[in-house]
């Protein structure tokens, strides 16, 4: 099983919305079992997944305290992929979970705030020696902040291909336990959320060799 946690100091960042938005796009391109866990007090991943009328992914109860006991447990009943939602503070939870972590996800928006905010979120993941992936999300389409977003954040680690962009079917959708990918309407934030996944799937299969991800086919010929 591996474990993407997704982790940010700033209120705001996006965390919540990308934790189901990347744990549904695993599921549906055949990288399941997937299960969530909301780390973080105020629940919205669990409430979201509460509203959800699909089966998958699984949710798991848990608490800090069980928290790696239950990690294990997900491990040996035949989870593949196990996404983690943290709070918006630095904590001795964001820790823990990191420490759980095959990989760290830190979305931001391009805004000055969130830009500086990264920082301490990088100490503990690179304290743990956990390798770390940036997002740039909510990202305003043609805005400068963005390109000045993608050279900061790449002098700091490794940035994501996939920009996601700010659009309103995010929200829309997350109201009544969806994803952009499960609404009628084509819209671009599908693309752009397949795009991420592809990028974290190839990410986490070159961590983990040999592949506990299924190969898409144009991987299997990589």
């Amino acid at each position: 099983m591996l474990v993407v946690a997704l982790a940010s100091q700033k209120g705001g960042s996006g965390k919540t919305t990308l934790a189901g938005h990347i744990a549904v796009e695993a599921d549906r391109r055949g990288a399941g079992p997937v299960a969530i866990v909301d780390t973080d007090p105020q629940g919205s991943l669990a409430d979201w997944w509460n509203e959800r009328k699909a089966e998958t992914p699984t949710y798991l109860h848990t608490s800090l305290i069980r928290l790696s006991s239950d990690v294990d447990r997900m491990r040996e009943i035949g989870t593949k992929l196990l996404v983690i939602d943290t709070p918006p503070a630095i904590t001795s939870t964001i820790s823990e979970v990191i420490g759980l972590a095959d990989l760290v996800v830190i979305p931001t928006r391009p805004s000055p705030h969130d830009l500086r905010a990264v920082g301490k979120t990088v100490e503990i993941v690179e304290e743990l020696d956990k390798p770390m992936i940036f997002v740039i999300n909510a990202a305003s389409p043609w805005a400068r902040i963005t390109n000045q977003a993608v050279i900061a954040l790449s002098q700091h680690g490794t940035l994501a291909p996939a920009i996601i962009h700010q659009r309103s079917d995010f929200a829309s959708s997350m109201i009544d336990g969806r994803t952009v990918m499960e609404i009628p309407r084509k819209s671009p934030s599908t693309e752009e959320i397949g795009r991420l996944w592809s990028y974290l799937e190839n990410r986490l299969i070159r961590r983990e060799r040999p592949t506990l991800l299924p190969l898409s086919p144009s991987q299997a010929h990589v």
